[in-house]
């Protein structure tokens, strides 16, 4: 069950990190149809990305310690954070 659940975990991961470097030129680009982002923005988006891709590994590697409750937290943290971000509503 443990396996399943950090195999899962990394699958939403490396979606959620795919669909994040998917829309970034819609934040970040150069285009008409950007936004612009500043640099602190930047920064948050690419430390968003390397959760994404950390936070599995982390995961699996606890669980082969042998603490499998920590690396289940901490593999399903970056899916529950986009699911949080999802709640705020928007500012405009």
């Amino acid at each position: 069950m443990v396996k399943a659940l950090l195999i899962l975990a990394a699958l939403v991961d490396v979606a959620l990190a795919v669909l994040l470097v998917g829309v970034s030129g819609f934040l970040f680009g150069t285009g008409p149809e950007s936004m612009h982002g500043g640099a602190a923005a930047l920064l948050g988006y690419v430390a968003a990305v390397i959760a994404c891709v950390a936070a599995p590994i982390v995961g699996l590697i606890l669980a082969r310690r042998g603490k499998s409750t920590p690396g289940i937290i901490i593999a399903w943290m970056p899916p529950a954070g986009a699911l949080l971000a999802l709640a705020i509503p928007a500012p405009y």
